[in-house]
């Protein structure tokens, strides 16, 4: 059965760049490590998408619906449905102490944050810096190969799965659900109590479960601390 908008499924995917085969995402470990892009901290598997949020790029979501559980598609998106074309009026020349007066010293290819907008360093020269704003993969055709590797179908795993999603560092598994016809109490597990950014995450996950499951009208983060007994 096609995958249909609203739906919750789970993804892999490999990310390049049609013209140098550069691989600028993944959600595979392995790829990501061969590739030089592997981030430590970052948990590599299957991403959860509800199809037509957004959460991917519109151009790679509508061609979800085309595909079932377990298929494997290329997918090949032009500039003006990924990240637009690039526009010149975007690369701009600033004074290298504007930055340096910061504490950033600049270097070609660098990212950098300049009055709340990210740019990339070009050019350094003459006492001047050339910054992009563009989007790095402006102008770029992008190539997918993108795996459908589960439909997601109960509540339960559905809720789960939008918790892993704002704390991917625990497993889902270790948190423990009460579902209620209106109500759902979450027990959280210790190992999440002092993740940084975690009031944030749980606002998220209420926000998403109030979303996407309107019968429920309340939520409940429980978080339950033991004695240590000595033996």
């Amino acid at each position: 059965m096609p995958i249909e908008k609203g739906d919750f499924i789970l993804v892999d995917y490999v990310g390049r760049v049609k013209e140098t085969g550069e691989v600028f995402d993944t959600t595979l470990e392995d790829v990501a490590k061969s590739e030089g892009l592997y981030e430590e901290g970052r948990v590599y598997e299957p991403k959860l998408v509800v199809v037509g949020e957004g959460w991917l790029l519109r151009a790679l979501e509508e061609h979800l619906t085309k595909m079932e559980v377990g298929q494997k598609e290329t997918v090949e998106i032009p500039p003006e449905d990924a990240y637009g074309k690039r526009d010149p009026e975007k690369m701009k020349l600033v004074p290298l102490r504007r930055l340096t007066s910061r504490g950033i010293t600049p270097r070609v290819g660098m990212r950098v944050n300049v009055d709340g907008k990210i740019a990339t360093v070009r050019v350094v020269a003459s006492g001047r810096v050339q910054l992009d704003f563009n989007h790095p993969l402006a102008g770029k055709t992008l190539v997918y190969e993108v795996t459908v590797t589960k439909k997601l179908e109960k509540p339960r795993e559905k809720i789960l799965a939008l918790i892993h999603r704002r704390i991917p560092v625990v497993e889902a598994e270790k948190f423990k659900l009460r579902l209620g016809k209106k109500t759902l109490r979450v027990n959280m597990p210790e190992e999440a109590f002092y993740i940084e950014g975690i009031q944030v995450a749980k606002r998220g996950i209420a926000s998403d479960v109030m979303k996407f499951f309107p019968e429920i009208d309340e939520g409940t983060f429980m978080e339950t601390i033991k004695r240590e007994r000595s033996t």
